[in-house]
């Protein structure tokens, strides 16, 4: 019985998700409300729900599981809520403030407002200290290092009852003496505090993207230290053989010692595993330009891959703070099924960001709600059962859901019930459409170019309406779907990456030698990591990427290649490689301008086996599975209609129905508009095509 299991549990603002795989190829899922006050308990908690509907206990799960992996939006949260670690700044002085300078402009999209207000400092200017030393762009040391700066600031720091501590010198990635022994001073005076050195933890050209990033990291060190600390003891104390995995941002896997220390990589773990598990439900079709969108009870994330990648950003600013380090890219919205729906100033509906999450929750949940809610309205046009989610273990209060709505949006707006939750979800999805035109459209790919993954709880009842207003023709869904991301988590491999800084220009034998050189340190050290990890070298694969510029240009832009014998001659690989990008992205090149590298990165991943993909037996028919008729709105004057109402876990492959319909699977409700056709496949896959 050993490694009999495999466990995946992602952390959402309102739900928490598991999905338990087995060897034999028979996949479950389940939810627990989300416990933000104490994320730990929302593990027991999904645990005792698949105890007592498999009557298997959490010490055999966790004992016969070859991984464990988690994916936690504690540290999200943190940022969000701007409750992280005290923390203190170490750096080169005169650059105290280079945080708060922020480069001199505003954040793309409030540029040019001058009534946006400047983003909340997560190291007070007080917590900012100041260092005598200089290091000059060629990596020569101009000033050396007054260790006496350094002790000072560190006396300072404990008076001020500081728990970490981040350490950002100018030019430190060309000579990082002085930040390591400014470290070790820090190690000396404080050896209680999180240490966070930015030359070590993001070694890469620009000093104030390795400020910032060490400093979030820095802020958020302490709580995912305390929070894997508990969850890996929980975990041990139920008899686990194997630690438990924490997937990271970057699209992989990683070790709790891993995320503590490098926290920033877990601030979207949660949403980066989609792009994985879109990729894996689309192989049966081949597919490989995927859009997935998962809406929760607060928030809608999309991600997108394109010829079987998903996209990867480095140099972002990510809810206000640069982060340098690479993260599957995720538009993040307020939208949910917990997104509150009110009138503006102007007398017009409008739709969240405002969310009721799980405490109180919408209206229907009967838990103290009284706002009108995305549930509410989908509730009231008939699209959910109101005898409750999660297999009845939610009910939902029809009455509860009419009166918030009326009450707060039909009187004022002098509509009935009907047309203003109609109008709520019409809303709800505009906003929905434009988010995923920011990750399409905005950057150059037509939707109509790629089929719409649906995940997410809330999701369903909402995609083919997304579908129709983006000109997708094709959506996938699968049984899954609401768990999505838990999924991608179990089916994922463990991933680091290597960075380091390579100001050279793309020209002569000395400029190959030097980028070999770096590339094979940095994917020796990864080989070592993964081989302590247990992974032998045909379990390991490489990606690299260089950040890459026109001299005389101010910002590069990241090119991907596969690993290859980088000699002089190679050089024109990458400078064909960069043109292209460049005319990618800008929609022009210069063949004929001279070339230079700022920094490069190793990708290294270590295979993990995957657990047997869902199979679903031929079905009777789609009539077999029909559950009966509820009256549903697809129309902004309110009409309702009767509708067919079909039990998913009745469906088998093959089974076709024509909208309007609804499929009610245990976790998620899928509503097919008219004109739309769903069909599920062998591999637990609905697949919607519209013909209308």
């Amino acid at each position: 019985m050993q490694n009999q299991y495999r466990l995946g549990i992602d952390a959402g603002g309102t739900f928490t998700d598991f999905i338990l795989a087995d060897r034999e190829g028979e996949v479950r899922i389940f939810k627990a409300l989300s416990t933000p006050q104490d994320p730990t308990q929302a593990i027991r908690n999904g645990l005792a729900l698949i105890e007592e509907e498999m009557g298997i206990t959490a010490g055999e799960i966790v004992s016969n599981a070859d991984l464990c992996i988690n994916g936690t939006t504690v540290g999200l949260n943190a940022l969000i809520q701007h409750k992280g670690a005290r923390t203190g700044l170490i750096a080169t002085a005169g650059h105290e403030d280079s945080i708060e300078i922020r480069l001199g402009h505003k954040e793309d999209g409030y540029r040019y407002d001058p009534e946006y207000p400047p983003a909340r400092m997560l190291v007070p200017r007080y917590l900012r200290r100041g260092v005598r030393e200089r290091v000059v762009s060629t990596g020569a040391v101009y000033t050396p290092l007054h260790e006496e700066d350094v002790r000072a600031a560190c006396e300072h720091f404990l008076r001020e009852g500081v728990e970490s501590v981040a350490i950002s010198f100018v030019w430190s990635v060309l000579h990082p003496a002085h930040e390591m022994r400014a470290a070790e001073i820090v190690r000396e005076m404080m050896p209680d505090v999180r240490l966070t050195v930015g030359c070590e933890l993001y070694p890469q050209v620009r000093e104030y993207t390795r400020t910032s990033t060490a400093i979030v990291n820095a802020y958020l060190a302490p709580i995912l230290s305390r929070y894997v600390a508990a969850v890996d003891g929980y975990f041990r104390g139920l008899g686990a053989k194997n630690p438990v995995r924490y997937f990271q941002s970057n699209g992989g896997l990683a070790l709790g010692s891993v995320v503590s220390d490098q926290s920033v990589y877990a601030i979207n773990s949660g949403p980066a595993s989609a792009p994985q598990a879109a990729l894996y439900i689309g192989e049966p079709w081949d597919l490989k330009n995927i859009i997935t969108v998962d809406m929760g009870g607060t928030s809608f994330d999309i991600t997108l891959t394109r010829d079987g990648r998903a996209n990867v950003s480095k140099n972002i600013d990510f809810l206000r703070y640069r982060i340098g380090i690479p993260m599957i890219q995720v538009e993040t919205l307020g939208a949910g099924g917990g997104s509150i729906g009110w009138i503006d100033s102007m007398g017009l509906l409008q739709m969240g960001p405002q969310s009721a999450g799980s405490e109180p929750g919408p209206a229907c949940y009967d838990q103290g709600g009284d706002r009108p809610t995305t549930t509410d309205a989908n509730l009231v046009l008939g699209y959910l059962n109101p005898d409750g989610l999660v297999g009845g273990r939610l009910p939902l209060n029809v009455t509860k859901a009419q009166t918030a709505i009326e009450a707060h949006l039909a009187k004022p707006l002098g509509l009935t019930v009907e047309q203003a939750a109609f109008g709520m979800f019409t809303i709800v999805n505009n906003n929905m459409v434009n988010a995923i035109r920011r990750v399409s459209v905005e950057r150059g790919y037509d939707p109509r170019d790629f089929v719409l993954n649906c995940a997410g709880g809330a999701t369903g009842a909402h995609i083919t309406a997304l579908a129709r207003e983006m000109g997708i023709k094709r959506v996938l869904v699968s049984k899954l779907a609401s768990g999505l991301c838990a999924y991608g988590q179990i089916i994922s491999d463990v991933k680091y990456n290597y960075m380091a800084p390579a100001p050279v220009r793309l020209e002569g034998a000395a400029a190959a030698e030097k980028l070999d050189g770096l590339f094979r340190g940095l994917e020796a050290r990864g080989r070592a990591d993964l081989a302590e990890d247990g992974f032998g070298e045909e379990r390991i694969s490489i990606r690299r990427s260089l950040d890459m510029r026109y001299v005389g240009q101010v910002h590069e832009c990241t090119v991907d290649v596969d690993p290859f014998a980088l000699d002089e001659a190679a050089l024109e690989k990458l400078k064909a490689a960069f043109h292209a990008r460049h005319e990618e992205l800008y929609t022009y090149s210069e063949p004929g301008s001279v070339v230079e590298v700022v920094n490069v990165e190793s990708a290294i991943w270590g295979q993990v086996d995957r657990p047997k993909r869902m199979s679903i037996a031929a079905g009777a028919g789609a009539d077999a599975a029909m559950a009966g008729m509820r009256d549903m709105i697809f129309t902004a004057d309110g009409a309702r209609r009767p509708t067919p109402v079909y039990a998913g876990h009745q469906l088998g492959a093959g089974d076709r129905i024509v909208g309007p319909a609804v499929i009610e699977e245990v976790t998620t409700t899928i509503v097919i508009e008219p004109g739309w056709t769903a069909e599920l496949h062998g591999s637990g896959v609905y697949v919607l095509d519209y013909a209308g």
